[in-house]
This record gives structure tokens, sequence and C-alpha cells, in this order.
């Protein structure tokens, strides 16, 4: 097999887990899992995202592991390595097109968490007789302070991914995790001592699939997807980066494992909440910047423990959007002819000006609607319910009957005990059951 001509690598299998957990763990976990629980019916729609996660997500996150590994080459390059000459490069391209897209609603939220972050250090948040409502409301409606956390987050991410590998996505991701892991918990505590709590709980974990719809199968599938960055060969560039001394199953094991945890986490400090202050479980994308603040508002030294938990909030925002920029970054730099920091530069200024539409939904262009959706949704909406599974059905028909099956055998098995069994099991689930789920949810909603 032909060894990588790239410098660059992440420098210990500890470094790759965070990142890849953190491009994983970030606004598809915290922020947008609870609200899309809360609008699908809550426990059934989270069984049916973990049945997605570990019966496609997983096999999905080791295909691109194996594909980008395999290659050692970025999105675009690793298609046109494997496939010279022929149209699958087209999957690398979506991938890239999707992360824009993603870039163009996801900074929006972003800079939510930064100008939330900003309020909560001073105090600005929590007071006696707030309505957390209105508050987001003048937040969200503002066409100043949208574009300022935007551009914010924007040249934040730019720094980062214009730094490099390790030393600047691995070494962010290494602090940024584990902290958000310890502030997640205690947050999980204090929302289940709350009187009502149990009423939260029991909407999140006890399943009733009368509510299930073909639409929430769909968001479930999506949320899978979404939240593991799989699709847009996100982790094929991550995965490019990786020595051969480390197991891809156990890496991936890994990711999905601390992706389902911090789903439950999400739910557990939540829900509770929600029912806890008699608040309705479907409120959408402001659940979370609503709910937060009466957690914290409860809790002794609440103000100083809110302005901690935004900051690593936006921390788990910011590593899911290193992923997303270094797909097109490596991208754009793979032939070696323009520098990673212009690039970085260059593709910042493009998100911002994207993202733009989006960050105005709520206010100047708040009476525009697509299918009776603002820009925003209609743009979350086309990333996660259509390109996401598009880009994950082309994924799974690519390795399974284009890419050399020795190459995929041998990137399977590397670093760890020789499996036929498990071998077996994932090519069963990448050639039958992944296509034929996402083209019958397809169809389902058509």
């Amino acid at each position: 097999m032909e060894e990588k001509g790239r410098t660059e690598q992440w420098s210990s299998k500890l470094g790759f887990i965070l990142s890849s957990a953190g491009a994983a763990i970030g606004l598809g976990a915290i922020w947008k899992f609870p609200y899309v629980t809360g609008m699908s019916g809550g426990g059934a729609f989270f069984l049916l995202f973990i049945v997605f996660t570990l019966v496609i997500g997983l096999p999905m996150l080791l295909s691109e592991f194996i594909i980008g590994r395999g290659t050692g080459k970025e999105a675009i390059s690793a298609y046109k390595k494997l496939a010279p000459d022929s149209l699958w490069v087209w999957i690398g391209r979506l991938g890239v097109l999707g992360c824009f897209l993603l870039l163009s609603f996801y900074s929006v939220v972003g800079g939510w968490v930064l100008v939330y972050s900003g309020l909560a250090i001073p105090g600005q948040v929590i007071g006696d007789g707030t309505n957390y409502g209105e508050l987001f409301g003048t937040v969200t409606g503002s066409v100043w302070i949208t574009l300022l956390g935007l551009l914010l987050f924007t040249v934040i991410n730019v720094i980062v991914i214009a730094s490099g590998i390790q030393n600047g996505i691995e070494r962010a991701n290494k602090y940024m995790m584990p902290l958000l892991f310890v502030f997640f918990i205690i947050l999980v505590v204090r929302s289940l001592t709350l009187d009502g709590a149990m009423e939260g709980v029991k909407f999140f974990l006890a399943p009733d699939f009368s509510k299930i719809t073909g639409e929430s199968i769909l968001y479930a599938l999506g949320q899978s997807f979404f939240s593991l960055a799989v699709g847009f060969s996100c982790m094929v560039t991550y995965s490019s980066y990786l020595k051969k001394d480390v197991s891809l199953r156990s890496s991936a094991g890994s990711v999905v494992g601390m992706n389902i945890f911090v789903s439950l986490l999400a739910g557990l400090a939540i829900f509770p909440v929600v029912f806890a202050f008699g608040l309705a479980p479907d409120e959408g994308p402001g659940l979370l910047f609503m709910v937060l603040p009466e957690v914290f508002g409860q809790m002794p030294f609440g103000e100083l423990f809110l302005a901690l938990f935004l900051l690593l909030f936006l921390f788990a925002t910011l590593t899911s959007s290193f992923s997303l920029y270094e797909i097109i970054v490596a991208a754009l730099t793979a032939n070696g002819k323009r520098t990673r920091k212009t690039v970085a530069w260059l593709t910042g200024l493009i998100v911002f000006v994207a993202a733009i539409p989006s960050a105005m939904s709520s206010s100047l262009l708040e009476s525009f609607m697509i299918n009776g959706k603002s820009i925003f949704d209609s743009t979350d909406y086309l990333v996660s319910n259509i390109l996401l599974p598009l880009g994950n059905l082309l994924i799974a028909v690519f390795i399974i009957h284009r890419m050399d099956r020795e190459l995929v055998k041998q990137e399977f098995n590397l670093s760890t005990n020789d499996s036929p069994g498990l071998f077996r099991v994932w090519l069963v689930l990448m050639t039958v059951v992944v296509p034929l789920t996402i083209v019958a949810v397809f169809i389902n909603n058509l």
C-alpha cells in the first residue's frame, strides 16, 4: 500500500479520537438533539436515534475512516485516487459543498453561543423576572448582534484551522472535550434534582411509538448522520492524518459511544428542566438557550456556572466546526499551490457571506419563507435530511462496489485482531441494511 506523502498527522490515537468525537459532539448532540427529540415524540425518537446510530451511523463512520486512512488523502483526492477518471469524485465535492451549506447555518448558532457567553460572563443573562424567551428573541432578532457573533465565531475557526492539525485542531480538542464532559455531568445532576424532573425523564426515556411519523423517522436518521459528522467525508479527511498503528474499529466505537452518551446527557439535562418549569418540549432551535438559564438560575453561583458552561458549549460547537472547515481547506490546498493560512481566511470570508441570510432569518428576512420554513430552517432541513443521507448512500455504494475489497479488509483489521465475523457483519450492513434503510426512509417521505 502506498505510503502517505503528507507531513501533517495526529500526534496520538487519543488526539484523533478526541478530535473525531469533537467533530461529532457539538451542536448535533448538545443543541440540535434535544430540540429535535422534543419535536419528534421524546423517548421513541431517542430509541430510533440509538438504533440508527449503531446500525447505520457506526458502519458509515468506519467506512469513512477506511477510505481516509486507506488513501492518506483528503476527501476529493481520496475518491480520485481510488476511482480515477470517474464520477465518484463528486462524493468528495458534494461533501465540500455540504460543509459550506452546513456552516452557513451552524456558524449562526455558534455566534448565538458566543453572544450568550459574552452576556453571561458579567452576569447579564440570569436575573429576577427575566423572560428568557424574550432575551433569545432579542439576540436572534438583532441584525448587528447576530452578525457580530457570526463574525467572531468565523474568525476563531479560521485562526485554529490556519494553525494546522497538531498545533490547531488537536491541541484545542485535548482541552475542550474533557472539560465539556465534567460540566455536562454537573448540569445533569442539578436538573434531575428539580421538582417535577421525573416527568421530563419519562418523556425522554419512555418510548411512545404513537408519536412516531414518517418525518420523525427521517429526522432520526438525519440526526444520527448529523451528530456523527458522516456523509460529507469530514471523517475521510480527519482519518487521512491517522497513523497506521491505530485501530479504526476501536476508534469508531469510541466516537459512537461518546456521542450516544453525550446525547443521553443532553436529554437528561434539558427535558427535566423543560417539564419542571412548564416549558414546551417542542420549542425548536431556541430550546437550549431558554432552558439553560432556568437551570443555572436555581443553582448557587448560577451565573458563574452558566458562564463556564456556555464557554464549554462554545468549545463543543467549535470542535465540530473545525472538522467542517478542515474538509474545505484540505481540499483547496491539496495541489500544494495555496497555503493553508490563505485558504483558511478565504474560506472563512465565503462562509461568513453565505451565512448572512440564515443569520437574518429572525430579523430582516423573517417573512421570507421556503415551503413554510425560514432560510435557517430550510438550509438545516436540506443539509440534515437530504444531502447527508444522499452522501451516506453514495459512500456506502462506493466502498462496497468500487473500492478494492482487499484494501478495505486490510484497513478494517489493521492494528487489531483479525475478525472475519465482524468484517462480514460490517459488509452485510453496508451492502444491504444501510442503503436500503436510507432509500426506504426517502421513499416514505416522498
